[in-house]
């Protein structure tokens, strides 16, 4: 069976003139898009998630040396996945003396949460 498709010529709008109507408008402005994607961002990073995961379900702060051993990379390369989780607000850092201590902050995993809902 074959389908017959009346061909007609192109038009053109008037400069200026919409298409058609959006269907819908965004509800994120500008700077809370910017944040929820540096969050999205930071954990498109299956080690990263692992370390969330890790620092979210620990009672307060865990130290970067109880970091190294649960992932199979160098403290340095564990570093640079810490650091660009902090660059994204997704977690917090003390120092103590020498040593790191992490921690999740609920607010940047709460937004993008309750965004994607």
């Amino acid at each position: 069976m074959a389908l017959e498709l009346e061909l007609v010529p192109k038009t053109k709008r008037p400069a200026g003139q919409a298409c058609c109507a959006a269907p819908v408008l965004p509800d994120v402005d500008a700077p809370q898009a910017r944040r929820l994607a540096a969050v999205a961002k930071a954990l498109a990073d299956p080690t990263r998630v692992q370390i969330v995961d890790v620092l979210r379900k620990a009672a307060g702060q865990v130290c970067v040396c109880e970091l190294v051993p649960l992932f199979d990379m160098s403290q340095p390369a564990l570093s640079h996945h810490l650091r660009k989780l902090r660059e994204a607000g997704v977690v917090g850092v003390e120092r103590r003396g020498l040593w790191a201590y992490y921690y999740v902050i609920p607010e940047s995993t709460r937004e993008l949460s309750s965004w994607l809902k």
